[in-house]
């Protein structure tokens, strides 16, 4: 083996060596965080392994030592599949033995490829060795190393460039080394075949990506579209996969209550699931979809009115407060009624939900809690992590129960008892048509919380005042003056917090991101990054490169520094953006542009 690279750690680092296999094991089982090409790997037993292990033996000295180890009880040895995001091998997979030696604290990855017949070719020019060195300055390094470096392949996938060890896995491997972290929640698709899954997203990302180009919500298409595609794939899957392991030829039937944009919905729908959504409010969205689309605008409560026997799975995506109710409320339904959810804001079961002392994160303290509740309700629940882009991927799946169904009635009054449990005044959970007394649905009207309806002078008052310690932090030409324009300190968001009154700060609490967002929103004065605030010198915009104005833009909003900075706009008026003065000020007299929605999705491309 030669040796290609080395890292070395942080002096002061106390996790090693257990951190480097910890480390490590996120390459072997997870290289999809690092290596995007890939969906995944599956594991194979090690009966696979220890005829490669023999068949390492008899090949020459340069092959057989990466098997030789002083004791048996020191190695292990794993197969590996690689799982590419979008199939370019046709039937082949790529497939790496993976070697660990403990007691030299090294890992080796020999790949080969298999092929119908069972025979097994080795990519020798492929094969590479991490290892951990303590060395003589008592410094811990990690090495890279190459059997045949000049023989190196690289497909792009499965197999990158050999610099990309280097550049790339390296780095990640010593952080992770030092960091030491177990996540709180299993892997990613840990209850579905990878590969499956893999093969579906890419299908419906296909199928469904013009949403993006005519999305009517003021989110983010890019984010809700993938990320609705993403949990529809692992609905679809889950489902195949039971119809398989139950014998079952219909499709399954869902409602999936608090369903929002009605994305969801749809694709589920369009793939031959019967089903509907309800939600409080109508979504512009729903009218783009089709008929075959069933929507439906009404308020939930948990009730006797809202049990649905006829239905196979309850959806709840980032279903808010009905979050805690949907195990209750398919446990009730009928004994065949299944769930699936993906808690996003934490509710209880009347409130919000209010945290217990402990230990965990608030996320997984409140995911433990919604297992609690399927549990309570006679479900066997499992917990599954998605891949979606969100900080919330975690979902609770209940798809059998944890009692026969000769003791319905004893389940029933467990369910009841534990509802008493988290009960409040004038509530108690028990059967009959106000089971849900004390629910509070959200309001029809979406309220506006991102700052954008508190009332102008509030705005302006906050902007002015932290503006103005801002710039009193560099008057007297100390660092952040520039030439004779001084362009302020910097200060935490925290420490900006500080100096509003109470008043101001209880009424920032109630919007989104509070004094956070308001700042944001005020992007012509402020500049906030990594938790700081400061002010924008509009000179630093590729100010070299700046063009005039046009003399006939429409300026349609005054410039702040024009109006209250001491040394006024750092721009000359013909190159602000913002007008400089009542006389530079252009308001638009366009009528505001209408959305098409003549596109109706009924049969997706």
């Amino acid at each position: 083996m030669l040796k290609l690279s080395e890292l070395k750690f942080p002096a002061d680092i106390e996790t090693l060596p257990g951190g480097f296999w910890a480390a490590v094991d996120v390459w072997i089982k997870k290289p999809h965080v690092v290596n995007k090409r890939l969906c995944g790997v599956t594991e194979g037993g090690n009966g696979g392994a220890e005829a490669l292990e023999l068949l390492l033996a008899g090949r020459g000295s340069s092959l057989g030592d990466l098997t030789a180890t002083e004791e048996e009880s020191h190695r292990s040895s794993s197969v590996r599949t690689f799982i590419p995001k979008v199939s370019l091998y046709g039937g082949t997979r790529r497939k790496e033995l993976v070697l660990r030696d403990f007691g030299r604290h090294h890992v080796t990855f020999v790949p080969f490829e298999e092929d119908s017949e069972g025979n097994v070719c080795l990519k020798e020019g492929n094969i590479y060795q991490l290892q951990l060195v303590l060395q003589d300055c008592e410094e811990w390094v990690l090495e890279l190393l190459v059997l045949t470096p000049d023989a190196w392949f690289s497909d792009g996938v499965a197999y990158p460039k050999l610099t990309w060890l280097s550049t790339d896995l390296l780095p990640k491997l010593v952080r992770w080394a030092a960091e030491c972290k177990s996540s709180e929640f299993r892997s990613t698709l840990s209850l579905l075949p990878v590969e499956k899954y893999s093969l579906v997203y890419q299908r419906l990302k296909r199928k469904y990506k013009d949403m993006v180009k005519v999305w009517p919500e003021v989110t983010d298409p890019e984010k809700f579209v993938y990320e609705d595609v993403a949990i529809a794939t692992y609905l679809l899957v889950l489902w195949d996969e039971e119809r398989a392991e139950e014998g079952l030829t219909a499709m399954q039937s869902f409602v999936d209550l608090g369903c929002g944009n009605g994305l969801l919905v749809h694709i589920l729908t369009s793939e031959g699931h019967p089903g509907k959504g309800i939600d409080v409010r109508r979504r512009k969205i729903w009218d783009m979809y089709g008929p075959q689309t069933l929507l439906e605008e009404k308020a939930i409560t948990p009730s006797e009115g809202f049990l649905f026997p006829g239905t196979d799975w309850l959806i709840g995506n980032h279903s808010d407060e009905l979050t805690p109710w949907i195990p209750v409320i398919a446990a009730r339904s009928s004994s065949s009624c299944r769930f699936f959810v993906l808690p996003c804001c934490f509710f209880d079961f009347y409130g919000k939900y209010q945290r217990r002392q402990s230990k965990k994160t608030q996320y997984k303290e409140y995911i433990d809690f919604i297992a609690e509740v399927g549990r309570a309700c006679g479900f066997n629940t499992e917990d599954d992590c998605l891949r979606i882009p969100s900080t919330k991927r975690v979902c609770l799946v209940g798809k059998s129960r944890n009692y026969p169904p000769c003791d319905e009635e004893e389940a029933e009054r467990r369910r009841v008892g534990f509802l008493r449990s988290r009960q409040t005044k004038g509530t108690d959970g028990t059967p009959g048509g106000s089971w849900g007394a004390g629910f509070q649905p959200r309001d029809r009207v979406e309220a506006v919380r991102n700052c954008a309806a508190l009332p102008r002078d509030f705005v302006d008052g906050v902007v002015l005042q932290v503006a103005h310690f801002l710039l009193g932090m560099t008057e007297d030409g100390g660092e952040g003056s520039s030439g004779d324009w001084n362009r302020g300190g910097s200060l935490s968001l925290g420490e900006a917090a500080e100096l509003l009154g109470q008043e101001a700060l209880q009424r920032l609490k109630k919007e989104w991101g509070g004094l956070q967002t308001l700042l944001r929103n005020n992007h012509q004065v402020f500049r906030v990054e990594g938790g700081t605030v400061s002010i924008r010198d509009w000179r630093d915009v590729k100010s070299h490169k700046r063009k005039p104005v046009a003399p006939d833009a429409l300026k349609t909003h005054p410039c702040w520094f024009h109006d209250h900075h001491p040394q006024r706009c750092p721009l000359q008026v013909e190159r602000c953006t913002f007008a400089h003065g009542p006389a530079d000020l252009r308001p638009s007299t366009k009528p505001p542009k209408k959305r098409n929605k003549s596109f109706v999705f009924a049969h997706p491309p």
